[in-house]
């Protein structure tokens, strides 16, 4: 699934219909709050982000995607306006992984978000984490407590990746609520410590894990 973030309409649609052409999926958004709120539900393979927007600009965006723990690694191309080197410098300095030029061709465009695909593309042993019996599949989007899997939510997904991601690492609710559900999220940190205790529930034996830490949040023991 490829996001582009595109206030002109005419673009936008050209955009997605010549990735649609070439085999992507791809979602069309007018400004960051639309964006923001699409990526709290799904997680794209790249984002195309415009770098002038009504609101947020889209350097503003990308700092913010590259701040937060759930979308850091997410590639992301920068479109720029002609001359704009700052912007490009910029971008490239903040994390993007390429820049599009305005006004460029479809064809470059295609031929750019396969090219850092490729690139950025993980292997398929960063693709799995695993430690002490449970397993996460990032492609398959599938969760093994042993020999039994185990569906889960969307946040219960997300907070269990967090937690193999870095084994024996304490993450505050603070940091867990910006990771999962966003910066812009403005509920009760208490929220976090529901979807904590189902995520227990639903491992079984393998949910005693994860740790309380006091006045803290939690952590994924480190070792069996």
């Amino acid at each position: 699934m490829i996001f582009c973030v595109e206030d002109d309409e005419s673009i936008q649609r050209l955009e997605l219909y010549a990735l649609s052409s070439a085999g992507f999926e791809a979602r069309g958004f007018g400004d960051g709050e639309a964006f923001f709120q699409a990526l709290r539900a799904e997680r794209p393979d790249l984002v195309i982000l415009d770098v002038m927007l009504p609101g947020e600009s889209g350097v503003d965006l990308l700092q913010r995607l590259k701040a937060s723990a759930g979308t850091w690694d997410i590639p992301v191309i920068m479109a720029t306006a002609k001359g704009a080197e700052y912007d490009k410098i910029q971008s490239l300095d903040l994390g993007a992984d390429d820049y599009l030029v305005k006004p460029f061709g479809m064809m470059e465009m295609v031929s750019r978000v396969k090219a850092v695909l490729r690139r950025c593309r993980p292997s398929r042993d960063r693709e799995i984490l695993t430690a002490n019996g449970l397993t996460i599949d990032l492609v398959e989007h599938t969760v093994m407590a042993g020999d039994q899997r185990i569906t889960l939510t969307y946040k219960e997904f997300e907070l269990l990746r967090l937690f193999l991601s870095a084994p024996g690492a304490a993450f505050s609710r603070e940091r867990l609520l910006s990771a999962v559900w966003g910066t812009e999220y403005t509920g009760e940190t208490r929220t976090v410590d529901m979807h904590i205790r189902t995520l227990r529930q639903k491992l079984g034996r393998y949910g005693s894990m994860i740790e309380t830490v006091r006045n803290v949040g939690y952590r994924l023991e480190a070792t069996p």
